[in-house]
């Protein structure tokens, strides 16, 4: 008779539809309603007796259960918060001090630019950007010396250039500087930054990982080494102290949202792969960007780093009444920031004035439609471009 190793390792698909999970009890749901609560009763304890909850903004067992899952996934200790701005922030400022030296990259998120020019030099903090694709000689070169935090965004977003993470985790260490990736793109089942070397993972829940375009949401992950729990300490401080942790509604439609992510990215990355080859064959669009085409920059890096692909392609079409066009066109590649959502759409990144990018650069999601129909109303749009 057969037997199950019950330490073999699982599937996406299962870790995820069961990321969380308290012990089973009979009469009680599969996943229980979220906990709304300001206050919590305090009988005749002390706050905090035995564990027990005593007020909402640090305590709330939905954002714990929420969490949990999370941190499974990532391989680390997760913080929930109010959006991917505020982990990003929280995991930078809970860090940095007067003084020291922060390298972020300069063809990221362009909010986190904004961090570091309109906040951390403020605070007295030198911002040093680097482009994602130069960061690996940067550390060869031993120039992250004397830095505090280093900050990675791989795939970049919008570019999407790919950086050798553990490679960078090896020239931080040595330099004594906290690692800290943001995995938006990729999300916890694409890309483990924290088992490549990485102290910290922050994301965008907001996009892939919920994936409805109907949560604001973001996380932190700290590697569980000594450095990596001393870095949760602050940070699950820094949260309480500056209040923004995310509403356990919020969490509780996060933790439903995610258990279909394996699904999602699977359809995602198939729409992606036929999207991008659509785009490269037509003369009114040059430039073609996704990580897993071969023959892209990043080709060879994302085959060894990342686990999976995913649904987002940049591209640049000859400017921005080219993209209005494609848009006019098409039915189903709808006009929206963000990305990673089960809609398909189109994003011309120039319009907000933050990525230093041509007018006709644009991002696109795709989303979890029929592949042949977004290839059939792609193909058509494409045609009206000349």
């Amino acid at each position: 008779m057969s037997t199950v190793d019950p330490t073999a390792p699982l599937g996406d698909g299962t870790r995820l539809a069961h990321a969380g999970d308290e012990p089973v009890v009979p009469g009680t749901p599969l996943r229980p309603s979220p906990v709304f609560a300001a206050p919590y009763h305090l009988g005749d304890q002390p706050p905090g007796a035995g564990g027990a909850d005593a007020y909402a903004r640090p305590d709330n067992p939905t954002l714990r259960v929420f969490e949990r899952a999370v941190g499974d996934l990532d391989g680390g200790d997760c913080l929930s918060f109010a959006t991917g701005m505020a982990a990003i922030s929280s995991a930078v400022l809970a860090v940095v001090r007067p003084g020291d030296r922060v390298v972020l990259p300069a063809d990221g998120y362009y909010a986190s630019r904004v961090l570091g020019r309109d906040e951390l030099e403020r605070l007295g903090v030198e911002v040093e950007l680097v482009p994602t694709l130069e960061i690996e000689s940067v550390a060869a070169r031993g120039d992250l010396a004397g830095a505090r935090l280093v900050m990675l965004e791989t795939p970049s977003n919008p570019q999407l250039d790919v950086c050798d993470i553990a490679a960078v985790a090896e020239a931080t260490r040595a330099a004594g500087a906290v690692l800290v990736v943001d995995n938006t793109t990729a999300t916890p089942i694409g890309q483990r930054p924290l088992s490549l070397g990485a102290d910290v993972v922050v994301a965008a829940d907001t996009k892939a990982l919920t994936g409805h375009s109907d949560v604001l949401l973001g996380h932190v992950s700290t590697a569980r080494t000594d450095l990596g729990r001393d870095l949760h300490t602050r940070i699950a401080a820094w949260r309480k102290t500056t209040g923004n942790p995310p509403g356990p509604f919020e969490a509780w439609l996060a933790h439903r949202s995610m258990s279909t992510l394996d699904l999602r990215l699977a359809r995602q990355a198939a729409n992606a792969a036929a999207v991008a080859e659509l785009l490269a064959g037509s003369p009114a669009v040059r430039n073609v960007r996704w990580p897993w085409r071969a023959g892209d920059p990043s080709y060879a890096l994302a085959q060894r780093q990342m686990l999976r692909p995913n649904g987002v392609v940049s591209a640049e079409l000859a400017d921005a009444d080219a993209v209005l066009q494609l848009i006019r066109s098409t039915r189903f590649f709808l006009a929206a920031t963000s990305f990673g959502g089960v809609h398909t759409t189109v994003d011309r990144r120039a319009q907000w004035g933050g990525d230093a990018v041509p007018a006709g650069f644009v991002r696109f999601s795709c989303g979890i439609e029929d592949t042949a129909d977004l290839v059939a109303d792609l193909g058509s749009a494409l045609e009206t471009l000349g």
